[in-house]
């Protein structure tokens, strides 16, 4: 089984199509042998990005409320979504230090290598985190993670 991590530049590329969509989409969903790992953030973040859509009316309503209902089916069915915990935020505040992070993508990448840690622990095959970001990717590298980016595949 493959593992990915999707922060909310990868996510949203399910919901809205852009580059990398089409990739990610058959990547993510036309392979049942994936387990798709996120923040507790993306939630949030992904509402974020629908409303801004939306009123800035790239989107019209239909499509704004189908987004929101895909990404609750999404939730149950295909994400496992890791709450925030203090090891997370602890993490993320040492990654700042580190590397050149924003707040919230501290915790994302945190998240991913608190994740990675355990399947290895498992022995299992280790995380590839997918985001659309270059920053992100760059210190998701430098901390040890294979990355990829959807826009790469367009």
């Amino acid at each position: 089984m493959k593992h990915y991590y999707l922060d909310t530049s990868a996510a949203i590329k399910l919901y809205v199509t852009e580059s990398g969509t089409m990739w990610l989409r058959e990547l993510l969903m036309a392979n049942s042998e994936v387990e798709v790992v996120s923040s507790q953030l993306l939630q949030v973040e992904l509402w974020s990005g629908f409303t801004r859509r939306l009123r800035d009316g790239s989107v019209s309503l239909a499509d704004y409320t189908r987004m929101q209902d895909w990404f609750v089916t999404h939730r149950q069915t295909l994400y496992q979504i890791v709450s925030i915990q203090a090891e997370i935020v602890q993490l993320a505040c040492e990654l700042i230090e580190r590397q050149p992070l924003r707040g919230y993508d501290s915790v994302h990448l945190a998240t991913a290598l608190t994740v990675n840690q355990r399947l290895i622990e498992n022995e299992q095959a280790p995380l590839i985190f997918l985001s659309a970001d270059n920053r992100l990717n760059a210190a998701a590298q430098a901390e040890g993670l294979a990355v990829d980016n959807p826009n790469e595949h367009s």
